[in-house]
């Protein structure tokens, strides 16, 4: 997948992000931390994406919150997991 493909991923999660309303304490801090992932992954795309430890387990943990609640969502954070792991990162 080309850096412009997941480059549209990317803002199409944050775009997601932006339409949930959470109402659990748990659910808001994980949409705070998704959209600060996102928003770094977003000012390095086009350089050589290495994401640390923590940052793929808190995309993980955001896919087991928010599974049955928000389905779009989880599929579009498993999507990125996805290319990522994909690209070796």
């Amino acid at each position: 997948m080309s850096d412009q493909n997941l480059r549209e991923l990317l803002e199409k999660l944050h775009d997601e992000l932006e339409k949930i309303e959470v109402t659990d304490e748990e659910g808001r801090k994980r949409l705070r931390h998704l959209d600060s992932d996102i928003r770094e992954l977003l000012k390095r795309s086009g350089e050589k994406i290495e994401t640390e430890e923590p940052m793929l387990e808190r995309f993980q943990e955001s896919i087991d919150h928010f599974e049955t609640s928000y389905p779009r969502l989880t599929m579009l954070i498993s999507q990125m997991m996805t290319i990522l792991s994909n690209a070796g990162i």
